[in-house]
């Protein structure tokens, strides 16, 4: 006999977030990163394959210093906390913009998590 799966209500995992709400949310950051394998440096660095990277690690980019010696590895985890509010995650970082709704994080980490490496 094969194995029966039971799901009761609050077994149910979350629905994934959606990668066109998280390419959306990315539309708004797109004024100072790329996310083209490859592509170039803006104002921010290049994002793809952000998720696994060490923190002020992207070539040709002039990070603060703050960033530099943050010791972070990027994760879902620590991406989330930073875009939730930078200056508090890495004082003294230079990303002045925060992402305040956990939905529309939640969704741009699944869609840079999908964004191929350098």
């Amino acid at each position: 006999m094969a194995p029966v799966a039971v799901f009761s209500a609050n077994a149910m995992p979350a629905a994934p977030p959606d990668n066109a709400a998280g390419a959306r949310t990315f539309s708004t950051c797109q004024a100072c990163h790329t996310i083209e394998k490859g592509g170039r440096n803006g104002i921010g660095p290049n994002l793809g394959g952000v998720i696994g990277r060490r923190a002020g690690s992207v070539a040709g980019f002039n990070y603060s210093a703050a960033m530099k010696n943050s010791g972070i590895i990027w994760d879902a985890k620590v991406l989330d906390e930073f875009l939730a509010a930078p200056t508090k995650k890495v004082p003294g970082t230079k990303m002045p913009i925060s992402v305040l709704d956990p939905a529309k994080r939640a969704a741009l980490i699944a869609y840079l998590s999908s964004r191929p490496a350098q």
